[in-house]
């Protein structure tokens, strides 16, 4: 079957109008460097909200999680917890709220606040621009691989699936190089509008074909059940056998070892708070701190109940339509096509072309924003901070074109490279994100920690996360990230003790803007000798009980698709009645606290106060360190 005129003309025109909107919002985002990269924070935290949510729901990551339920069923709601999905609850609930309390315009520029401007500081600051920067191109590797392969089986000319990649992510740069963070705003709010659409319709179409303990039949036993032990406990034997061979590749037999392992890993890396990319862009670019808990919150709410209809729609046709046939190809099954296969070969004329531009939008978004936070390093974090500070904007801007050109054809390069979706996601979220997570971590929680362990910490673990998976090809995926952290971690503590303190101005200053509840005893002593009533943030505890119960409304809202469109009710059921008790607890326990969390503590004198003080060259303190705990020392 080639796709048909009609589909082919729904998604030229949504291309035209996309690309369109995108130039005409332009005008707004060449002002300065702020409006380009931040919409000037101007944008509502509802309609970056939806563009967070629109970005996150790329075209890859879909076929992935398609994949991942066929194979997994409903174990796989924790499967994306290897990124890890449930960070949106930790920025939701305190992470954005210290990130935007700090003013800046990148997560580089953020180093300032709070290293300061001592060697140590300009050393993790291109730490954390190298670290953008090689995030950058690996996201466009992922981008590449899977927006080939799906447009592949639609497209009726016969070319190879990168040359599809190549020309598809060309046409989405322009628009993201032209309009900046307005364009990209604008156009993945029209985006994820057609992409909801898309979406409903095929939840709906699935819903309407398969009859209750109907799929009993092509499913193994369990797979109707989010619950596990040790083992997986799905035997595909019988129905299609390959998928007993590919769970086993993956290394997922062991699921219980799986779900302690990334939920370890995704604890550290939320902790840690948003990777320099299109996620924290959105927060920085919020009206103020308040607003960036609200949008992450409303992350969530947008992007699962339309996304995971889509997906569970899909599988489920899959099961029904197209089991016989995976199970007749043998042991050579590509699930990552159970995706566009289903579209292609199921869907109606017409909704097929809705349902193309939907994920062609979502693509669109995911890169868009990738792509937008490159020059956002380069040129304000590198150019504008060490080469040339006082040039025009529009030498500025111009830099930011050529920027992202640039690294597009790098993402390019290593999309010809990757041979998997799962390859390179693996690496992302495994081997790249242990490299983040130690320094990015001790940042928010040890004052001891400083610009030079941030700096050997963040090189280390890159290093490590380029060198381990290709010295070591035989460890599992999975296990990269303990390795990485480890030698990261390793670099962040020597790289703090062989050195002095950050000094006294900066870290009293940057406790007092932020104040992040952990290690941070000294820092409040020193405070307190100028600010005698100076309280610290005695929400710790509060905060973490949100994060539990947030975490738990997050998977619920999950399983309430994924149980209505298989019409598992009884499960429907008891996931819906944990949304709703979540919500409730949540209103009181953090709603109606967000105005105490947001509001601003740091004395309007504080410049000039303890801008009196001699040069400290750290924090003095006499005898050693006290231990404090990790809740703030009343």
């Amino acid at each position: 079957m080639e796709i048909s005129v009609i589909d082919l003309s729904i998604i030229v025109i949504y291309f035209v109008v996309a690309l369109v909107l995108g130039i005409l919002v332009s005008k707004r985002a060449v002002k300065n460097l702020n409006s380009y990269f931040l919409g000037s924070n101007k944008l509502p935290w509802w309609m970056l909200g939806v563009s967070d949510a629109s970005g996150m729901y790329d075209i890859t990551g879909t076929m992935w999680l398609v994949y991942v339920l066929f194979v997994y069923g409903f174990k796989s709601v924790f499967m994306p917890w290897v990124w890890p999905t449930f960070n949106q609850i930790f920025l939701m609930v305190y992470l954005s709220i210290w990130l935007r309390k700090s003013k800046v315009m990148t997560g580089a520029q953020w180093i300032e606040t709070r290293f300061g401007n001592s060697t140590g500081a300009k050393l993790s600051h291109i730490s954390v621009v190298i670290f953008a920067l090689v995030s950058v191109i690996g996201f466009i590797a992922y981008a590449f691989k899977g927006i080939g392969k799906f447009a592949a089986v639609f497209f009726p000319w016969h070319v190879s699936p990168d040359t599809y990649a190549v020309i598809l992510m060309s046409l989405t740069a322009i628009y993201a190089v032209k309009g900046g963070m307005f364009s990209v705003v604008i156009t993945e709010f029209l985006q994820f509008i057609v992409l909801t659409i898309a979406s409903l319709a095929i939840g709906v179409i699935a819903f309407s074909m398969v009859a209750p303990g109907q799929l009993q039949q092509f499913v193994p036993s369990g797979w109707t059940t989010p619950f596990f032990g040790w083992d997986l406990g799905l035997d595909w034997k019988g129905l299609i056998d390959a998928v007993n061979t590919k769970i086993k590749t993956d290394g997922y037999s062991m699921f219980g070892f799986f779900f302690v392992m990334v939920l370890f890993q995704g604890i550290l890396k939320s902790a840690a708070g948003p990777a320099p990319n299109y996620d924290m862009q959105r927060i920085l670019a919020t009206r103020s701190p308040k607003e960036a808990a609200k949008m992450n919150w409303f992350v969530n709410v947008v992007l699962i109940f339309p996304r995971y209809t889509l997906i569970t729609g899909i599988t489920v046709l899959a099961l029904l339509h197209f089991s016989p046939q995976l199970q007749a190809m043998g042991p050579n099954i590509d699930f990552e096509m159970i995706l566009p296969y289903i579209i292609k070969n199921i869907l109606p004329v017409g909704l097929v072309g809705l349902l193309l531009a939907g994920l062609i939008a979502a693509f669109m978004s995911n890169y868009a924003a990738t792509i937008n936070a490159a020059p956002a390093y380069v040129v304000n974090d590198i150019y504008k901070r060490f080469i040339n500070p006082h040039a025009e904007d529009k030498t500025y801007i111009r830099l930011s074109y050529i920027t992202t050109i640039a690294f597009v054809i790098v993402g390019f390069f290593f999309g010809f490279i990757v041979e998997s979706i799962n390859q390179v996601t693996l690496w992302i979220v495994s081997s790249l994100y242990g490299a983040y997570a130690a320094s990015n971590i001790l940042k928010w929680y040890w004052w001891r920690f400083n610009g030079h362990g941030y700096f050997w910490g963040m090189i280390a673990g890159i290093a490590a996360s380029l060198i381990i998976p290709w010295t070591f090809p035989s460890i599992e995926a999975i296990m990269f990230f303990p390795y990485v952290l480890a030698v990261s971690l390793v670099g962040c503590i020597v790289g703090s003790l062989v050195t002095r303190p950050e000094s006294d101005e900066v870290l009293m200053k940057f406790y007092m803007q932020i104040r992040p509840w952990g290690f941070w005893k000294p820092v409040l002593l020193k405070v307190r000798e100028y600010y005698p009533s100076f309280e610290p943030n005695k929400r710790f505890k509060r905060d973490l009980f949100n994060i539990v119960i947030g975490v738990s409304w997050q998977t619920s809202l999950v399983l309430v698709p994924m149980s209505l469109i298989t019409k598992q009710y009884p499960l429907l059921i008891a996931v819906a009645s944990i949304v709703l008790v979540t919500s409730i607890i949540l209103k009181f326990t953090w709603w109606n606290n967000l105005d105490e969390a947001s509001a601003e503590t740091l004395p309007a004198d504080f410049d000039e106060r303890i801008g009196r003080l001699a040069p400290s060259k750290g924090m003095k303190m006499e005898g050693p360190v006290p231990h404090e705990p990790a809740v703030p020392a009343k």
